[in-house]
């Protein structure tokens, strides 16, 4: 997820300012432009000419297919379902999608993965505070920003076959729009609309996209292995709304408070962005008595609420009665704030959701996930940028 500015300045870690780039990192005039311009986009794309829904639908049955195909035998997921959610933020930016069996592609997920996980590196994190010192040393700060570069190289040739192609009379995607930009805004280059920064923010784009919603479901396979009487219910929920003779929508989840529970509970326990994204202080606040300076580094520990004990009744338990009340009805929780809050919260929430939502029940609804004997994954996470499961292997047996 840091990506973004590890290329840029040759650092693992930055903070937001306004000497950044993208949609993520970047601060003041050049940020609110690029919010505002990729909301509006993301969502044209994403809601006007074709639906997210009917993406994420039909990426639904390529992944249901993906695991059909494994036959009830013992197969690791990870690569599959981040390619299936990858696919997602792609559609939307290129225009396409990735088959399964692309290497380009699979390869910039690994890389990718591996950056994620490697941030967390004591290393890593002492590259940022002395770069000059670590700059010739070997270690994973190097694997990283190696990995940065190979990822950087595959999104120029995705914008350079678009400048080819390009017709502004008929945009594609978000990328096409961009373009477009880049063309009105350049008597205004505080904007920062320019090749590089598109760059960046289709890196920043696609990670935000994929990482947390894959990761997550990931997860959500793990606790279903873990509590294979909690994916009953799960699935007698699915049976008794949707059936099997058609895919979930997103107009069946107000019918399914357990199951809806059941996610949110995933995202709580899972803990995948512990500490979110860094922020800055853009002027000088006071909170709880302490003056925070303008320019404070600002980390927001976003695990201290959701374990709150204060919050929840059994927060160390995977247990979705934290999201039902009494009656079963599903109830949203104050303290639920795995995608941040306020200006800068995440981006990508709304999508997030869907794919979430989506992506389970059409899996629940093919498959019953049960572990290999003698290998039931752990439910102890990987802690890089994000948290995620270690890896594992599962039984997708068709249902």
């Amino acid at each position: 997820m840091y990506g973004a500015w590890q290329r840029r300045l040759g650092k693992c870690v930055r903070l937001p300012g306004d000497n950044f780039q993208g949609v993520v990192l970047s601060n003041g005039y050049l940020w609110k432009k690029h919010r505002k311009f990729t909301v509006t986009h993301l969502r044209y794309f994403g809601e006007g000419q074709r639906s997210l829904e009917n993406y994420i639908k039909v990426e639904c049955s390529f992944l249901c297919e993906a695991f059909k195909e494994e036959q009830g035998k013992p197969f690791n997921p990870h690569y599959t379902i981040t390619n299936a959610v990858g696919n997602i933020i792609s559609s939307v930016l290129f225009g396409h999608r990735f088959e399964y069996t692309d290497g380009n592609f699979r390869k910039f997920l690994e890389l990718d993965n591996e950056a994620i996980l490697l941030f967390g590196s004591l290393q890593t994190q002492l590259y940022n505070v002395f770069p000059s010192l670590f700059n010739y040393l070997p270690g994973p700060h190097q694997t990283v920003l190696a990995n940065y570069k190979v990822i950087e190289l595959f999104l120029q040739k995705e914008v350079q076959k678009h400048q080819e192609e390009w017709n502004p009379d008929q945009p594609r995607d978000y990328v096409d729009m961009y373009l477009a930009e880049m063309d009105k805004m350049k008597d205004d280059p505080q904007a920062g609309f320019n090749i590089e920064s598109l760059v960046v923010t289709t890196l920043d784009l696609m990670e935000a996209g994929t990482e947390t919603a894959a990761t997550t479901l990931r997860w959500a396979l793990v606790y279903m292995m873990h509590y294979p009487e909690i994916q009953k219910k799960v699935q007698a929920e699915i049976d008794n709304v949707i059936g099997q003779s058609r895919q979930p929508a997103m107009s069946d989840r107000p019918a399914m408070p357990y199951t809806e529970a059941v996610i949110y509970e995933i995202q709580r326990l899972g803990n995948i962005v512990p500490l979110g994204f860094p922020k800055m202080a853009s002027k000088e606040a006071s909170l709880g008595g302490y003056i925070i300076p303008k320019g404070t580094a600002i980390i927001t520990n976003l695990a201290s609420v959701l374990f709150d004990k204060n919050e929840w009744e059994t927060p160390d338990t995977f247990n979705p009665q934290h999201f039902l009340d009494s009656e079963g009805l599903f109830r949203r929780r104050d303290a639920f704030l795995p995608f941040s809050a306020g200006k800068r919260a995440c981006l990508g929430e709304q999508l997030a959701r869907m794919e979430l939502f989506l992506f389970f029940t059409a899996l629940l609804q093919r498959f019953t996930f049960t572990a290999i004997p003698g290998e039931k994954p752990s439910l102890e996470g990987l802690q890089g940028f994000t948290q995620s499961p270690e890896e594992f292997r599962t039984l997708a047996v068709p249902r």
